[in-house]
């Protein structure tokens, strides 16, 4: 908890005193340094001392504000487990569920050590700088009328982007987010229970927010809303924009299905009408996007026929 509290304090960038900070954590200031050390260990943000000045962040952050976070959601009357660190929101929110916590819930954590994206893929976490959400709910009727939800949860991840001020992103069949080109969300679905009555779905969205060059280790181009927008984002703000969108995109999802959002989506992809390589995990297909089918399955015309393609395995790429 001190750690959280200490990050608290200095996540605006400047210099505050040990006096200071000893006094909103009530310790002495020889013990501040032992807090700054573990905060440094365990979160791997950069804490810079100046004598006669104090101590700073490396770069300010912009961490969770459950004050303002709780009503939002409440408004929603969705829950909300914020955490400092977790394996993963995903996971947090199925043992969650498992354990028949309140529902809707939203899980929200400042970073993961073990964050997954599609086809076991690690998702970069640096401490309090992306979006680490997880929306887990029970559904009734099993897993046949979750077709395309994936799709449905991007086009609300691109909605919210948008009303933060992305003006040029676009949706990647099945559930990536890209801006210019470069990846800058992802979506992991994973549903369990009763494939066919009542199962729990973990809506798991990442989003690059605040990240500018602290993920060397990402396989493939990336960006970030703070590199599209040129301006630090507040990520509570965004969290709570994502949040209502969902609201809205998941509620008709419910009652239409995938088909009552295929034109928006389709609107929304950045290949419609190109060239493109499917890849399977045993071959890979050249064709022609034609868009998707009222499943959320992706339409293309390959050597003159249209085939349609879905399942979790399955990566599509533009051919240059």
């Amino acid at each position: 908890m001190e750690i959280e509290k200490v990050l608290h304090i200095l996540q605006d960038g400047r210099f505050h005193s040990g006096e200071v900070i000893g006094k909103e954590l009530g310790i002495s200031r020889a013990a501040v340094w032992k807090v700054l050390q573990k905060a440094k260990e365990e979160s791997g943000i950069a804490i810079h001392r100046v004598p006669g000045k104090g101590y700073r962040l490396a770069n300010p952050l912009s961490l969770l504000d459950s004050s303002r976070l709780l009503p939002s959601l409440a408004e929603l009357s969705w829950a909300l487990s914020l955490r400092s660190q977790i394996d993963s929101t995903n996971a947090e929110a199925l043992r969650l569920m498992a354990g028949r916590s309140r529902q809707p819930l939203v899980v929200l954590a400042e970073a993961q050590s073990n964050g997954r994206g599609r086809r076991g893929r690690h998702w970069v976490s640096p401490y309090g700088e992306n979006l680490y959400f997880t929306l887990g709910c029970s559904v009734a009727g099993g897993f046949a009328q979750l077709a395309g939800l994936s799709l449905v949860v991007g086009i609300a991840t691109l909605r919210a982007l948008e009303s933060e001020g992305l003006a040029n992103g676009g949706l990647k069949w099945p559930n990536d987010i890209y801006s210019h080109g470069k990846k800058i969300a992802g979506i992991l679905v994973e549903i369990a229970g009763d494939p066919a009555d009542l199962c729990q779905v973990a809506i798991g969205i990442g989003v690059n927010v605040n990240m500018t060059e602290s993920a060397s280790s990402i396989d493939q181009e990336w960006t970030s809303l703070r590199l599209q927008l040129g301006r630090f984002v507040d990520r509570s703000a965004l969290a709570i924009q994502l949040a209502q969108q969902l609201q809205r995109y998941l509620q008709r999802f419910l009652d239409r299905g995938f088909h009552a959002f295929k034109d928006e989506w389709e609107q929304a992809h950045l290949w419609q009408g190109e060239e493109c390589l499917l890849s399977t995990p045993l071959t890979s297909i050249e064709g022609v996007v034609l868009g998707v089918d009222g499943q959320g399955g992706i339409r293309l015309r390959v050597d003159g026929r249209e085939q349609v393609f879905c399942g979790g395995e399955l990566s599509l790429r533009r051919i240059e």
